[in-house]
């Protein structure tokens, strides 16, 4: 499975990218995938400055193996106090539920862009690989980051948007199909319409670009990625099949649905943060509706649901949790992310 523009440009002996998950992996995952010889990811996204700076040192402790450092670049919304106020009635149901009311926390939704100030951080590191999700910071930042050495990826969820990477100097572009799980990277249209499945993204893309594309999105197992190759994918990214190792951090619950028939039953929905993601069905995608026209612009219909997701995990509830997942968790396996690599790597 080695792939020789892979290796030019991911530096890793096999074409494949553990695909970062804010909130449910840190650097131990990113370690073992890049120890196996895949390229090992860091999502950033939700990290301090200070926790950040550690968990590259940790990386780089531990490996001298290339890995990725992962981004949001959204463009940051202002708190709206009316719709926040609005979203606070419409929860209000479920906090009584547990004796609780929603409290207004404008400043507790911890998902901060690119900034210069993260680029002054990890500068020092000089990461061999950035990637980034919600398009792209501003063309200064990605001259800054060029200037390290570093490989930058983004996410596309179309043609239009790969079109719009490319155009701007990325080396790769990840080619996200609908069915991946976590939070869709579309960022020139918010209409859910738009997104398709990882074939038709993947033929279209390679027709069409002229950088390296990584196809993302229900892949599960050896085959699969196989089949992306011949394709014409230069690399793949696999994510859901990683959430059952070892070194994963989502909660026992989240572990328990994805080992269940329910695991199968997975949408897109905004409630949890505002910005549509794929996540297997619970409660509160369905009584919001997935899609719902009251959830704050993204990050900040995560507060109150961080607050609910808090309460009713005393009781070890799923209701309120993004279960992210994607359409096809047939490879989730309860191994460590090394043994996992190689298994995808290796058939």
């Amino acid at each position: 499975m080695n792939n020789t523009l892979a290796v030019q440009l991911l530096g890793c002996e096999y074409p494949i990218i553990q695909a970062p998950m804010a909130g449910a992996q840190g650097s131990e995952m990113a370690i073992a995938v890049s120890n196996a010889g895949g390229l090992g990811s860091l999502p950033c996204a939700m990290l301090s400055i200070d926790n950040m700076v550690s968990e590259i040192k940790r990386i780089q402790a531990a490996t001298d193996k290339p890995y990725n450092l992962n981004f949001f670049c959204h463009q940051e919304t202002a708190y709206d106090d009316t719709r926040q106020e609005a979203w606070q009635r419409l929860l209000k149901p479920y906090f009584a539920e547990y004796g609780a009311t929603p409290k207004s926390r404008p400043n507790s939704a911890n998902r901060a862009p690119f900034s210069h100030a993260i680029a002054d951080a990890i500068e020092p590191f000089s990461p061999p690989v950035v990637s980034f999700h919600f398009g792209l910071p501003n063309a200064e930042l990605i001259q800054r980051v060029k200037s390290w050495g570093s490989k930058i990826l983004s996410s596309a969820t179309t043609l239009e948007e790969a079109l719009w990477l490319e155009a701007r100097g990325v080396d790769g572009i990840i080619a996200q199909g609908v069915e991946a799980g976590g939070h869709r990277g579309m960022f020139l249209s918010d209409d859910i319409t738009t997104q398709m499945g990882l074939l038709s993204l993947v033929s279209q893309l390679t027709q069409t670009v002229t950088i390296p594309v990584i196809a993302a999105g229900g892949i599960a197992h050896h085959r699969d990625i196989q089949a992306l190759l011949s394709l014409g994918a230069t690399a793949v990214q696999v994510g859901t099949s990683y959430l059952l190792c070892d070194e994963s951090q989502i909660s026992h619950g989240h572990r328990q649905v994805l080992q269940s028939e329910v695991a199968q039953h997975t949408a897109l929905t905004n409630v949890f943060t505002g910005r549509p993601a794929r996540s297997v069905v619970n409660r509160a995608m369905t009584e919001l509706h997935y899609m719902s026209p009251f959830a704050p612009a993204f990050p900040h219909a995560a507060i109150e649901m961080t607050q609910l997701k808090a309460l009713e995990a005393q009781s070890g509830g799923i209701n309120f949790a993004s279960l992210w997942c994607g359409q096809n968790p047939s490879g989730c396996k309860p191994i460590s992310a090394y043994a996992l690599t190689k298994q995808l790597a290796q058939g």
